[in-house]
């Protein structure tokens, strides 16, 4: 019993939390280890301290974004490899493109942390990205080595495996977690039956989470777990030995649950990533609320920013769902708070928010109905529908001061130029956000390119004479994936003049290196401007369009932004897209943003 005891503080001595996996080896540079999930390695340096970073995920080596990379993000990648500081952080493919997937983009690291993939990041593979982009690093190198120079030894990759065999033998388990599940079912006296199993572990582990509340004198815990999750304590007490799990769809909300109560968040994280695979399934969005809703009950901020902007890219049919008129204040307040609702214009919105409250009534208060009211941008209303309001809005006898206010801001928008309103306002003014638009759909703002995958069949091959060949040669017909199309060049009155008003767009989709040669990868999306622009616009409008991809017609499951006109399509096989998808399946739709700067 004691020489057991001893066995198992010797495997804890041996592990060092958070450090690489690498292995120095005194008579090879190459570690014969398996590499580790998040390690770092530097790739096209002169020296091994500089290099273009790359990541390890999910068995496949990626690149890094420069997109928001600094010295905090450099620090942390030379800290992971055990170089003693960082020189600089290396931007714009220095070191060479990368292949395969991007796996980090718009890194927020602290400087402080022991690993790159432990820094906050959008999500593994959500990048607008190129490899052009591909951030890299160079790091001190260090002294020359002495006699005395200490050499860092790390074996901590067999460590979960044999803590993950301690689990299972049970050996010398101190602490009995005892758990009780109610089947459904009634015993002879009508008190619902309760299924119990225990589960032997060590107190030693568990006092690592603090969770837990694990003492001196105590021996045992009771876990009370619904029947349906009761089958994924066993995995999730082996997790925490291990920090290895195989996660399911269906047992993605019992993992994360379990996490949560005992704060082991790094587990929480990942599970509440997979909760994107259940968010387009039902169309009542009835799901969607529910799992942000528990989110918000979990702490979970990721699922909660998940949940969300799935509902803002998806808002017009969220609002004409039968989950509308069911959501909270406190839901709608941090809906109605972003810039990324996709709805047809700003007059949408505002009356889907009127008919969410009057069927409320009494039991929403009239200081929520004006917070409420207070997210609506009205400058960004048409003005037609704006002078409308007065006559057609339910609520503008109650709120007349509001309604009042709010138009005249919007006539002032139509009617001033940006830096005349400017003058007045601070840059932090709580009106400041009524200038910045969301992406509106309704027309003239966008136009959709159905795609449908298809190369141009053989017979569309025609044959040209060659003058230089003294023959014919064939010539490929380029398959038309384009849309020509006409704006406003503002949202405002006072830009839309006959000199400047409508300007024209070319919208296209390439499938192929024959219909883009400076493509990166396909497809690759295309929306430029055709007409020349005022210098007084130029100088205060800048175009932040983005291209919305629809699954089906059912769902917007992505959305991104133009760089250079220029649109890098993510796959479900290269770049992960936010939402799932079948291949291909999908429309694009572009959509015109004018903003000012």
């Amino acid at each position: 019993m004691q020489n057991r005891g001893i066995t198992l503080w010797l495997l804890l001595l041996l592990h060092v939390p958070g450090l690489d996996s690498a292995t120095w080896n005194l008579f090879s540079k190459s570690s014969t280890e398996p590499t580790q999930e998040g390690a770092v390695r530097l790739v096209g340096g002169k020296h091994d301290s500089e290099g273009r970073v790359e990541v390890y995920h999910e068995g496949k080596w990626g690149t890094v974004c420069d997109d928001g990379w600094d010295l905090a993000e450099a620090q942390v990648v030379c800290r992971q490899l055990k170089f003693p500081g960082v020189v600089s952080a290396v931007t714009g493919g220095t070191y060479g493109e990368g292949s395969g997937s991007i796996w980090l983009d718009d890194m927020d690291c602290k400087g402080t942390e022991k690993s790159l993939s432990s820094c906050p990041f959008k999500g593994w593979a959500l990048t607008d990205c190129s490899h052009k982009e591909d951030a890299g690093v160079v790091c001190e190198r260090g002294t020359d080595l002495t006699s005395d120079t200490a050499h860092f030894l790390d074996h901590s990759l067999g460590l979960s495996d044999d803590l993950g065999e301690l689990f299972d033998r049970g050996d010398d388990c101190d602490f009995l977690i005892a758990i009780k599940s109610p089947t459904g079912n009634r015993d002879g006296e009508g008190k619902f039956e309760v299924e119990e199993r225990n589960i032997c572990t060590h107190k030693l582990i568990l006092s690592l989470y603090s969770n837990f509340n694990i003492t001196n004198g105590s021996s045992n815990l009771s876990l009370e777990i619904s029947q349906a999750c009761s089958p994924c304590v066993t995995s999730f007490i082996r997790y925490l030995y291990t920090r290895k799990i195989d996660v399911t769809v269906s047992s993605a909300q019992c993992l994360h649950k379990l996490a949560s109560m005992f704060g082991v968040k790094r587990l929480m994280q990942d599970t509440g990533r997979l909760f994107t695979v259940l968010l387009p399934e039902d169309p009542s969005f009835y799901t969607q609320v529910s799992l942000y809703q528990y989110s918000v009950q979990t702490g979970d901020l990721l699922l909660q920013e998940n949940c969300l902007q799935y509902l803002a890219w998806n808002c017009e049919a969220l609002i004409n769902s039968p989950a509308w008129s069911d959501l909270s204040t406190d839901f709608l307040m941090a809906l109605l708070a972003r810039s990324d609702l996709v709805v047809p214009d700003e007059g949408f919105l505002l009356q889907a928010l009127e008919s969410w409250i009057i069927e409320k009534g009494d039991s929403t208060g009239t200081k929520s109905q004006v917070a409420l009211l207070g997210h609506i941008r009205f400058p960004m209303i048409p003005v037609e529908k704006l002078y409308d309001l007065q006559f057609t809005s339910e609520l503008y006898r109650s709120h007349e001061k509001l309604y009042r206010v709010s138009m005249l801001r919007g006539f002032q928008f139509n009617a001033l130029s940006f830096d005349t309103l400017r003058k007045h306002k601070s840059s932090e003014s709580e009106e400041e956000h009524d200038y910045h638009p969301r992406i509106y759909t309704a027309e003239p703002w966008s136009i959709t390119i159905n795609s449908t995958n298809k190369e141009p069949p053989r017979q569309d091959i025609r044959y040209d004479y060659n003058r230089r060949y003294n023959n014919y040669q064939p010539y490929y017909p380029m398959p038309e994936y384009g849309k020509s199309f006409t704006t406003p060049n503002h949202n405002s009155l006072i830009y839309q003049t006959k000199e400047t008003n409508p300007v024209s767009w070319s919208a296209r989709v390439f499938k192929n290196q024959r219909e883009c040669s400076r493509c990166i990868s396909f497809p690759t999306a295309s929306l430029s401007l055709q007409s020349s622009l005022r210098q007084n616009q130029t100088n205060s409008v800048r175009f932040s369009n983005r291209l919305l991809l629809t699954c089906e017609g059912r769902y917007v499951f992505h959305v991104q932004d133009f760089k250079n006109d220029m649109a890098q399509i993510p796959t479900n096989s290269s770049l992960a897209l936010s939402y799932p998808c079948p291949e291909g399946q999908y429309d694009f739709r572009f959509v015109v943003r004018p903003e000012y700067i």
